[in-house]
């Protein structure tokens, strides 16, 4: 069956990095466009990147120029660095697979949690 399988979160400190990586299994990778999304107890879940099956990528206002969202189809995974985080970036990761490009996210990940404290 289809899996997304997230790793890579943790807790980092203000300004620090982290990379975050899905796995993705069961379909056929490199026909999906992907993105990565955050959501936190009691907000609306947040788009933070995503990126088309020709690598172009596209990135949420918060996280434009700290973030960077690449895929390698070689190895059905996607990634998120992350630098310069800040506390606003703390929640649940989790990539998502869309397949069309339409926006419509029909595989997802079970997410990664994020922390980012001192």
């Amino acid at each position: 069956g289809v899996q997304l399988v997230e790793s890579g979160g943790g807790s980092v400190q203000p300004g620090g990095s982290l990379r975050l990586s899905c796995l993705a299994s069961g379909f056929t990778y490199s026909n999906y466009c992907m993105g990565w999304f955050r959501q936190t107890p009691g907000k609306v879940r947040e788009v933070v990147a995503s990126v088309d099956t020709d690598g172009s990528a596209m990135y949420g206002d918060s996280v434009k120029g700290r973030f960077t969202v690449s895929r390698d189809n070689s190895k059905n995974t996607l990634y998120l660095q992350m630098n310069n985080v800040n506390v606003e970036d703390t929640a649940k990761y989790y990539c998502a697979a869309d397949y069309g490009c339409q926006g419509i996210y029909g595989y997802w990940g079970q997410g990664t949690q994020v922390t980012v404290s001192s």
